[in-house]
């Protein structure tokens, strides 16, 4: 099978390139960019005049829910949300039920994801077994079975010793550990920033120093142990100044930010509106403007989607009540494109922290179109502006506190190892 895409605006942070230029691929492979190939005949031709090409999207944090959960979700309906948003890489997150602590658990999630031929899916195992904070899982067999990290998600450690073994086990084997810092003594159950808005409302808050107290701390022990992390979901300003700090230290940290939380701050529950809870919470404008300044000056390498699909019913109880987490890989990429519009990230600095940057901390060969490299490519109108409604979500969850948003920018054609996998022939 030979592909090509003519005619479109190319941009491949990794290569330098932010121009028109044509993508050639043949056996599932990029073989040239820019000059046509000595004797090239193709079988398909995608003509991307007035239109972004891409490399494949590769999200950090996706919630497939399968196995154990298949009434939010499962591994066919979220990939093929993510062909859809012109994500082909995604890691997914060990919080299912059971737990992925074993080898089978990693082997069951890849067959589904390979039977569903929409992304390709990468496994984050559980840093400890049954993710209960106590016992340390089999790091050595998850990472022989292919997972690319640990982590614990939000569940809290028993002790800070367990965390250390932990650290220390993940560092033999040049496992990342994936680490959401919250005390969880802080955060008291709460559910949103604590804060005017909380006090005004009567809600439980989550103070800011439940996050930033776990990052100070985390930090000593990755400068003790040098055991590489990668902190998820960044909420506050605070935490950006101290990761920027360990990072001018070269210390080995990463951190991310959800694409939520770089527009939508605690005042958004105004209304007790469920769909708004998440966690960690939508903190102040302050913040907000802090994680886009940790996002312009690399302090937050990658911006993620933080996709947690849920039933209706998951968010129809008092606010308190409903489950945290929104759908959101479907407007990862529109909303990362906003951020141009707003001037906050050039076009390249925001393709690159969707797409070689959760690459590179994902250790996985992706977010480029480098020739001889697997040819996973998105094509966008930027043109194209749409309601969000939840008869053109794609992800079973229709959680968002986007519905009936209008939105800019959108996925046309998602290419994953040379086959055209995902078309929407709407007209811009």
């Amino acid at each position: 099978m030979k592909l090509e895409v003519i005619n479109g605006h190319l941009v491949d942070p990794k290569n330098e390139i932010d121009q028109q230029a044509n993508v050639y691929i043949a056996d599932g492979k990029v073989i040239a960019v820019g000059k046509q190939p000595t004797d090239w005949q193709a079988d398909q031709t995608i003509d991307a005049k007035n239109k972004l090409v891409l490399p494949g999207l590769v999200e950090l944090s996706a919630n497939l829910r399968e196995p154990g959960h298949e009434h939010k979700a499962t591994v066919q309906s979220e990939t093929q949300a993510a062909a859809a948003a012109g994500i082909t890489s995604l890691a997914c997150l060990p919080n299912t039920d059971p737990a992925v602590d074993s080898p089978a658990q990693v082997e069951l999630i890849e067959q589904l994801s390979h039977d569903s031929g929409n992304c390709r899916v990468y496994v984050i195992g559980a840093l400890t077994s049954g993710l209960q904070g106590e016992n340390l899982s089999e790091m050595a067999a998850l990472k022989a079975a292919g997972c690319v990290g640990v982590s614990n998600v939000f569940h809290p450690m028993k002790s800070s010793l367990v965390l250390r073994r932990a650290m220390e086990y993940a560092s033999s084997q040049d496992l990342t550990i994936f680490s959401y810092p919250l005390v969880h003594a802080l955060a008291n159950n709460g559910c949103v920033h604590e804060g005017i808005t909380s006090s005004r409302l009567g809600l439980p808050g989550i103070p800011a120093a439940a996050e930033t107290a776990a990052v100070a701390f985390q930090i000593a022990l990755i400068e003790e142990l040098n055991v590489r992390t990668h902190f998820c979901r960044i909420s506050t300003h605070r935490s950006v100044n101290m990761i920027a700090r360990a990072r001018f230290d070269k210390l080995p940290i990463t951190a991310d930010t959800s694409i939520l939380h770089l527009y939508l701050t605690d005042q958004e529950i105004q209304g007790f509106d469920g769909l708004c809870h998440n966690q960690p919470p939508f903190r102040t404008t302050e913040d907000r403007e802090g994680l886009r300044q940790g996002i312009r000056d690399n302090s937050l390498s990658a911006i993620c989607a933080d996709h947690q699909p849920h039933e209706i019913e998951a968010k129809l109880a008092p606010f308190q009540s409903t489950e945290p987490g929104s759908s959101t890989l479907e407007t990862l990429l529109p909303l990362t494109l906003e951020l141009v519009k707003e001037d906050v990230l050039s076009l390249s600095e925001a393709v690159n922290v969707v797409t070689q940057q959760p690459a590179d901390i994902l250790g996985i060969p992706a977010g480029n179109l480098c020739v001889g490299s697997n040819a996973d490519v998105c094509i966008v109108d930027l043109k194209m502006s749409w309601i969000l409604n939840s008869e053109n979500m794609y992800s079973q969850g229709k959680n968002t506190p986007l519905l009936g948003d209008q939105l800019n920018g959108r996925v046309t054609h998602t290419i994953l190892g040379g086959q055209l996998i995902y078309e929407n022939n709407i007209k811009s």
